[in-house]
């Protein structure tokens, strides 16, 4: 299936969920992301920020306890700079202040920009995901572009409510592959 006819099917069934659903499914997820990955090791970790709406994978649980469980991580989240067309890395805190930018999505406020580079570990969102460890994001190429400005040994972990489909029919060159993506089910390498 095309990446364009799986983004509706995933995004029409992440709306459907309940709160209660979403919930449970988020959980069970995040808690196999700290049972498989070990963040003892890492330094600084890029998280995006959940986009409600769209019941987007519920990332507040992870932010919280890589803070309460890992002081030593720097957290970032990314911010699209809109004159580049780029992610940067934001740091982010328990008190950092969240802005809406021009597509709803909430991002850090400030100018404490990481560089790419650093980041050990990067919590990919997507929409859908194929056994290959390919993602369907939401069209507009950012991550793709982020993701190869990272370091060979940047883990990056995708982070979905749903199994993976068998093969996405039209990945391109500049689709970048995930390391890992974690359901609520299981952890999925490539």
């Amino acid at each position: 299936m095309k990446k364009d006819q799986l983004r509706k099917i995933y995004l029409d069934k992440q709306k459907t969920f309940s709160q209660t659903k979403w919930c449970v499914k988020s959980k069970q997820a995040i808690s196999l992301l700290f049972e498989n990955f070990d963040f003892s090791v890492k330094r600084f970790v890029n998280c995006f920020i959940t986009l409600e709406k769209n019941n987007e994978f519920d990332t507040w649980h992870i932010f919280k306890r890589l803070w309460n469980e890992f002081p030593h991580i720097t957290t970032t989240a990314p911010r699209v700079n809109f004159e580049t067309n780029l992610l940067e890395n934001v740091r982010i805190s328990p008190d950092t202040k969240l802005i809406e930018n021009k597509w709803w999505i909430f991002e850090p406020e400030g100018d404490k920009v990481v560089e790419t580079e650093k980041l050990d570990a990067v919590l990919v969102p997507l929409l859908a995901f194929d056994e290959r460890g390919f993602r369907v994001g939401y069209g507009k190429g950012f991550y793709d572009k982020f993701l190869k400005d990272c370091r060979a040994d940047c883990r990056k972990i995708g982070l979905s409510l749903f199994p993976p489909v068998e093969k996405i029919d039209d990945v391109e060159d500049f689709d970048v592959r995930l390391d890992f993506c974690v359901t609520p089910e299981r952890v999925w390498q490539f």
